[in-house]
């Protein structure tokens, strides 16, 4: 492994694995758990895809996302990471020597039919909760274009494909920004990620959710990201209560409500903010460390928690 290769599998590496781990409404993380998934499936989960995503081989971002799901669903026997797949490697595949902003485009303008199909089948095999039959692009069917034409049709109703249709515009133009604006994230990382949630929710309605519970359970999620962050967020006593509040809820009807799109998106966002210097993360050691502190904490963020 070259020594840019060993570098890339480290950004994509701490980008899933501080995504994991902060304490987030409605997600699985150190203290909270689904009835299928708990913490430990998606730290093994980052281990796997990271050096798929990161390998310099020429055949393109299909095969890597279908090998990155493949070999997750081989392990883990569920979908920790499909969304997270599909942001990541187009990512991961801009050449070094180019800034993000300046290479997606060409990284998603070079996408073939052949990448349409090995997407549709990563997707088949990830089998994510939500899925179902749509008038254009059917997953049933062979795709008529190229994989970012095909998620051009899906971007009204899918984040990820929004991405994608997009140049990244969340992900280089907000996301990564935001985490870039304290200069010690290594001390404030998990109260910036829960932050940044805070924010996408509120700007961007989960699509996960909306594909599980309807447009209107999305819409209400943003609205109480708002009221969260209205009332202060993590820097107040009310806007972590409004917090507290917004995890209880996101967890009933049986977890139903995980925003899972809104984690992808701060997986990319992480990645884009270390691979372009803006941030300088934590070490693993340094998140396990700080992961331990947390399960010593209890199920939730410590009243005496600051914003960052």
């Amino acid at each position: 492994m070259t020594r840019s290769t060993t570098e890339l599998t480290e950004q994509i590496h701490l980008a899933c694995l501080l995504e994991a781990s902060a304490r987030k409404p409605g997600n699985v993380h150190p203290n909270a758990s689904f009835h299928d998934l708990e913490y430990a499936d998606f730290v093994r989960s980052a281990d796997i895809i990271a050096p798929i995503l990161a390998s310099p081989t020429p055949e393109g971002l299909g095969t890597k996302i279908l090998a990155a799901v493949t070999a997750t669903q081989q392990e883990r026997h569920r979908n920790t990471n499909l969304g997270m797949v599909l942001l990541l490697a187009p990512l991961a595949a801009v050449p070094r020597e180019q800034h993000l902003q300046e290479g997606i485009t060409d990284v998603l303008q070079a996408t073939t039919r052949q990448d349409a199909a090995l997407v549709y089948e990563a997707i088949r095999v990830a089998n994510p909760g939500g899925m179902g039959r749509v008038d254009e692009q059917d997953l049933s069917m062979q795709p008529e274009g190229t994989l970012v034409e095909v998620m051009r049709l899906a971007a009204e109703r899918d984040l990820v494909a929004a991405e994608y249709a997009s140049a990244f515009d969340i992900t280089v133009e907000t996301g990564a920004p935001f985490l870039s604006q304290l200069e010690n994230f290594v001390e404030h990382w998990e109260a910036m990620i829960v932050t940044l949630q805070l924010i996408l929710m509120r700007d961007h309605p989960d699509t996960l959710i909306a594909r599980k519970c309807g447009a209107e359970t999305a819409i209400e999620c943003s609205r109480r990201a708002r009221a969260a962050l209205k009332a202060g967020g993590l820097g107040s006593t009310l806007g972590r209560e409004q917090i507290a509040q917004l995890d209880k809820w996101l967890r009933s009807d049986d977890n139903r409500r995980n925003p899972g799109t809104t984690a992808d998106l701060i997986a990319a966002a992480l990645f884009a903010a270390i691979r372009e210097g803006m941030i300088v993360p934590p070490s693993v050691e340094e998140i396990q460390r700080d992961v331990s502190q947390m399960q010593d904490e209890g199920p939730w963020l410590t009243s005496d928690t600051q914003s960052a």
